[in-house]
């Protein structure tokens, strides 16, 4: 027997189509979305019955698409990648940008944190997996 699923509701804010969508267990009312409009919204879960989920600020910086989108273990940062070659660490409690990361020659498709936070990890149009340090230091040329 197949279980009916039914959505439980719509988030909207972005101006361009959703490209990524970044959870975390220890964080589950926080949900971060990218999108091709250049930003990624923080939303806040209310589990209200008439609107679902609320947008707590909008991250913006980018001057390309954003690609890809991930929240540290701690829940203090998020990690983008965009077309615009760079990668952005934000603290969430600011929604300011804390480094840049630049280094890629073509568009950053894929971004990840180490378990410990203290190393970050892109990949590229350009070919190339580079590691960083939280420092925006990139310790292992792609």
């Amino acid at each position: 027997m197949t279980e009916q699923m039914t959505v439980r509701g719509t988030l909207k804010g972005h101006t361009g189509w959703v490209t990524q969508i970044a959870t975390t267990p220890q964080f589950p009312d926080m949900i971060l979305s990218a999108s091709r409009d250049k930003s990624v919204i923080m939303w806040k879960l209310t589990r209200d019955e008439t609107s679902y989920g609320t947008p707590q600020r909008a991250l913006q910086g980018h001057s390309h698409f954003v690609s890809d989108v991930v929240i540290s273990s701690d829940g203090q940062f998020a990690l983008s990648g965009s077309w615009d070659g760079t990668l952005r660490l934000w603290d969430l409690t600011t929604g300011l940008t804390t480094r840049r990361f630049v280094g890629h020659t073509k568009d950053v498709l894929s971004v990840a944190f180490s378990a410990d936070n203290r190393q970050i990890v892109s990949g590229s149009r350009d070919k190339t997996v580079k590691l960083w340090n939280t420092l925006g230091v990139c310790v292992e040329p792609g």
